[in-house]
């Protein structure tokens, strides 16, 4: 659940204002409830896992299926606070990551930690100019937000491949990209989900101006830009996700309350609970997708 936007002149994506009304609620208010490393998004749990461990298996898994082990340059979009950047150059021997959040809180967080084979900049990945090709693409938990609840499908779809054929161009040859995303289930049609009360709640409520693709949104805008090489859908580790936040939530909820008032924290509860039960029964879906990006072809000169 981290952040973006969408491009200049097309049918949008979530404001950098609607953004920041759930990014910047506050560091101390996420520190809470979140785990040790400010992961905010659906973690892939091992059967050992405490929350730590599941959000660090997550990240270790898109990071290598991405191929980003030992590259040179490496782009998160929508880094959060930083946990996948700080992994890149820690852990797998990237020698620069750069970070793209719209959240000047998340940015705040992310910096203070880093060190400087990190680069987070508060931008739209529509705005951005790469100093050089990457070697690989990771986005987690942004691509929920670049399309809006009154976007028809062909907006979405137009919207989806904008992205996908920007990353195309900034990847190096044979590059990879990891995606995780979450989604409308199968179980019901768009038109259907959109207008249940647990979807206008998220939408006035939590994720303004966002709205969440479908699983065919996503496989048409990649053509021409992105073969799809693997695909799982993980919404049970999102369910156990929310029900762990919640968990932590109600355990630290007078701390909460006193720091950003009861309607606030009210407010979460409500969220977490609607969300849990998405993933539970399939409305939601959690999608992980590694892309290997398509080389443009070949033209004899004439």
């Amino acid at each position: 659940m981290n952040a973006s936007t969408q491009v200049s002149g097309q049918a949008s994506g979530a404001s950098p204002e609607a953004i920041r009304y759930h990014y910047d609620v506050g560091n101390d208010f996420y520190r809470l409830w979140l785990d040790a490393n400010m992961v905010y998004s659906g973690a892939m749990w091992g059967p050992d896992d405490d929350l730590e461990a599941a959000q660090l298996r997550k990240i270790d898994y898109h990071i290598w299926e991405a191929g980003a082990p030992g590259s040179a340059n490496v782009l998160d979009i929508g880094c959060g606070w930083g946990a996948l950047l700080r992994r890149l150059v820690g852990e797998h021997g990237v020698a620069r990551a750069v970070g793209l959040t719209l959240s000047d809180a998340q940015a705040e967080w992310a910096r203070a930690r880093s060190d400087g084979r990190v680069d987070v900049r508060v931008e739209s990945w529509a705005d951005h100019v790469p100093a050089a090709p990457y070697d690989a693409i990771i986005s987690i938990g942004a691509f929920e937000h670049f399309a809006r609840l009154e976007s028809s499908e062909e907006e979405k779809i137009d919207n989806y491949r904008a992205f996908f054929q920007q990353c195309q161009r900034w990847l190096r040859p044979n590059g990879r990209m990891s995606l995780q995303t979450f989604a409308y289930g199968n179980t019901r049609s768009r038109r259907e989900a959109t207008a249940s009360p647990s979807t206008q709640f998220l939408a006035n409520e939590i994720f303004p101006e966002t709205d969440p693709p479908r699983l065919a949104n996503i496989a048409e805008a990649t053509e021409g830009s992105f073969e799809v090489v693997s695909l799982r859908n993980d919404r049970k580790d999102y369910a156990r996700t929310c029900r762990v936040w919640l968990d932590n939530l109600r355990t630290r909820r007078d701390d909460l309350v006193a720091l950003v008032g009861e309607e606030k924290v009210a407010r979460y509860e409500r969220y977490l609970q609607y969300s849990f039960y998405g993933f539970e029964t399939g409305n939601l879906g959690l999608f992980r997708i590694t892309l290997r990006r398509i080389e443009p072809k070949w033209q004899p000169k004439r």
